[in-house]
């Protein structure tokens, strides 16, 4: 047993003008500020021990973004390990990208995105038409004037964090609150997709389950006053993710509630669990955004009316969402916690697992050819975002091809740490819910907190069932790694649990 230091910071992320809001297909421009973006930093240390969980109100972590922020620690002189820094994302559609957004581990640098996919095949008179002006627009940050400030606010955060730890406990407990549902949807013919229309006569399930269960951590100072929550939630900040607005979605509203109710100096750090496969919204009780979001994916026609949430694609929604977690880790605190724990086995590992990439063949690569020139003999005109979704599958296997013939492995960052009766496990994936009960269940920890798009983003990572639905999400174009590297993921994982604890 150690005894343990904890401390704590947040930045604010500054934007002075404009930014690009990533995570949709389409493109689009910041038009105000609804609450403002921040990095949250939770620092521990026990013995000779250490973590800093650095949770981002943003897309996604690169691994590009990550190894920025430890660049910038490598020489400090406060005792900091570089690589024991965990850096998060919690997957909000409306804050910015970044240069290198688009690096991942197989790609080695090689920037990939649907747009640069579809520019690469576009035959010749035709040229891609933004639907807002993110390239040449200098109005708006520039993506390395976004690198430059994410990354000087995460590793300013690490640091603050760090030098602010004294001596402080833990109470680990557990809540629920409903936010996040599978958003794949299986029909009769053996095919599924990502928001499907549940109105079809062909209708047959809900791809997946869902997981309404919060872990949570009150974290207290030398005079049990409460200083922070940690709240790990399976579902991604995607209420407004369309809209065109900054703001941290749901985990926004959550903060500002919970500084309502145990004082403004508390601090909050959001983990997104395995959510790859969730969403804030109810795809049975199908509810119409409140005004046009732009995403063919979206598209219903004459749907019933619902009676049910209010719509999950709006401010209306996001609240009712943040309001939900806030309320239940005040009613868990209120209720009464265990006893706080200043001691506990402490204990930080860092693993880079090789898990095989997800290969296309030969005949995949004859498909596609086939069908990107067919798209375009029948397309008139220039191409935009919606063509880009159209042609997105195929795409992603032209550039596979090309990145499994260099390489064959995934270099993946997993931190796995222990505190006390808990783990955390980290990943960079957008991964599917199933992995995550997988892990869950095996463990020997009391309590599992997973957290996903950390230190790397390696995009989707589907189960197998989802795989042979098909679509956006279980694409060989919507992650590196298939449901081979997902086994591999969580037996990995599990094992490295398991053997801190036995």
């Amino acid at each position: 047993m150690q005894s343990l230091k904890i401390g704590w910071a947040e930045e604010k992320f500054v934007f002075p003008k404009p930014i690009s809001l990533v995570g949709q297909f389409a493109e689009r421009i910041s038009e105000y500020e609804e609450k403002p973006l921040t990095v949250t930093a939770f620092a521990v240390e026990a013995g000779d021990d250490q973590m800093i969980i650095c949770a981002c109100d943003l897309v996604s972590v690169t691994y590009y973004l990550s190894d920025r922020v430890r660049e910038l620690l490598k020489d400090n002189s406060v005792g900091i390990d570089p690589m024991k820094i965990i850096v998060n994302a919690i997957h909000t559609h409306t804050g910015p990208g970044y240069t290198g957004r688009g690096m991942n581990r197989v790609n080695r640098g090689k920037v990939t995105n649907f747009r640069t996919l579809i520019e690469d095949e576009l035959p010749p008179g035709k040229k891609y038409i933004e639907n807002a002006n993110v390239s040449e627009n200098k109005n708006i940050m520039t993506n390395d004037e976004l690198l430059e400030e994410l990354s000087a606010k995460i590793a300013k955060a690490a640091k603050a964090a760090w030098e602010s730890r004294k001596a402080g406990s833990y109470v680990n407990a557990f809540g629920r609150a409903a936010v996040g549902m599978c958003r794949r949807v299986c029909y009769s013919d053996g095919s599924a997709q990502m928001w499907g229309d549940t109105n079809r006569a062909v209708f047959t399930e809900v791809e997946g389950g869902s997981d309404t269960g919060i872990e949570l951590l009150y974290v207290f100072d030398e005079s049990k006053k409460l200083t922070g929550i940690v709240a790990n939630l399976a579902c991604p900040a995607q209420c407004v993710q369309h809209r065109l607005f900054i703001s941290p979605d749901f985990w926004g509203e959550a903060k500002m509630l919970l500084r309502k109710h145990f004082g403004e100096d508390i601090f909050m750090l959001p983990l997104c669990s395995a959510a790859g496969d969730q969403c804030p919204v109810d795809l049975v009780r199908w509810v119409e955004p409140e005004s046009d979001v732009n995403d063919p994916n979206l598209k219903r026609n004459n749907p019933p009316k619902r009676k049910a949430d209010p719509s999950m694609f709006d401010l209306s929604g996001m609240r009712k969402a943040g309001k939900r977690i806030a309320n239940e880790i005040i009613e868990v605190y209120n209720e009464g916690l265990d006893a706080p724990q200043s001691e506990a086995e402490f204990e930080h590992e860092v693993h880079f697992f090789q898990l095989p990439v997800r290969r296309a063949t030969l005949e995949d690569e004859k498909n596609a050819r086939s069908a990107i020139r067919d798209y375009f003999n029948r397309k008139e005109g220039d191409v935009d975002f919606n063509d880009a979704a159209n042609l997105q599958v195929h795409l992603g296997i032209l550039r596979r091809i090309e990145e499994q013939e260099i390489v064959d492995v995934v270099d993946t960052e997993v931190h796995i740490v222990r505190l006390g009766n808990i783990v955390f496990a980290s990943n960079p994936f957008e991964l599917f819910l199933n992995y995550g009960n997988q892990i869950k269940a095996r463990s020997h920890a009391e309590q599992t907190f997973i957290i996903q798009l950390a230190n790397g983003t390696e995009g989707y990572l589907p189960t197998e069932k989802a795989e042979k639905g098909g679509h956006y999400s279980a694409f060989i174009s919507s992650g590196t790694v298939g449901h081979e590297g997902g086994d591999m993921l969580v037996r990995e994982t599990v094992k490295r649990i398991n053997g801190l604890f036995d």
